[in-house]
């Protein structure tokens, strides 16, 4: 199983006035068309899954990040929240869709009524994603990165042919495993991989992942983490 186990279990009601939970924007009808839009034309496009299971993954996972660090539980939700929204802009275009994604996060959030300082944080982690031009610039930014990054894993392989695999699915084809561990105490966050390297050598994970393994790097340690990346039990970062 991809990812990091989650903690607590929200509940489905809303949260008091002006509280928004990740329950209602998971089941926002709004947000599921432009999750499934988003991911209709990344298929199309050629890419790897970017659905409903990337979202609810990278959800949890920033959530979690946040929860074992010790941070706020809002805190926590809000970097939930933005999990869940961070790739909707793929709906409109491949090209800057983390910024597309934070605009219409705002559409949506402020409709259900979270306030401008709670919304403001979202678009900013959203905004912030991508390697091409993103940082972490804040705790819920940072956890949103390591979240994303982190989702390496056969289940995002649409065409399960080998002979039609480029170096992408490769990779994602062979990671039979991954999964992001926090040591609060420690002060570490670890991406831990298993990489049947019959399908894909370890060196083809570093050709294409590199950046994101040097912006996990940074939003570890904006965290005030060391960050780790473990291959088939060898540390490598």
């Amino acid at each position: 199983m991809t990812g990091m186990a989650r903690e607590k279990k929200t509940g489905d009601a809303a949260g008091p006035a002006g509280r928004v939970t990740i329950d209602q924007v998971r089941r926002d009808p709004e947000v599921k068309a432009f999750i499934k839009k988003a991911d209709e034309n990344l298929e199309q496009l050629g890419y790897t899954e970017h659905g409903t299971r990337h979202a609810h993954l990278v959800s949890s996972i920033a959530e979690n990040i946040l929860l074992r660090l010790g941070r706020p539980q809002r805190e926590a939700e809000l970097a939930a929240i933005a999990g869940y929204l961070h790739d909707m802009g793929n709906g409109i275009s491949r090209l800057d869709h983390g910024i597309a994604a934070a605009l219409l996060a705002q559409t949506v959030l402020r409709r259900l009524g979270m306030p401008v300082e709670e919304y403001t944080e979202v678009m900013c982690a959203i905004g912030n994603h991508e390697e091409e031009y993103g940082e972490a610039v804040s705790p819920i930014s940072a956890a949103l990165i390591l979240g994303d990054k982190s989702d390496v894993h056969k289940s995002r392989v649409r065409n399960i042919e080998p002979a039609a695999f480029d170096i992408h699915d490769r990779v994602n084809f062979a990671s039979q495993k991954s999964f992001v561990s926090v040591d609060g105490g420690a002060k570490t966050i670890t991406l831990e991989l298993e990489i049947d390297t019959a399908g894909s050598q370890v060196m083809e994970y570093f050709e294409i992942f590199l950046s994101r393994m040097v912006m996990c790097r940074r939003a570890a340690e904006f965290l005030g983490c060391r960050f780790s990346l473990v291959i088939n039990k060898s540390i490598l970062m």
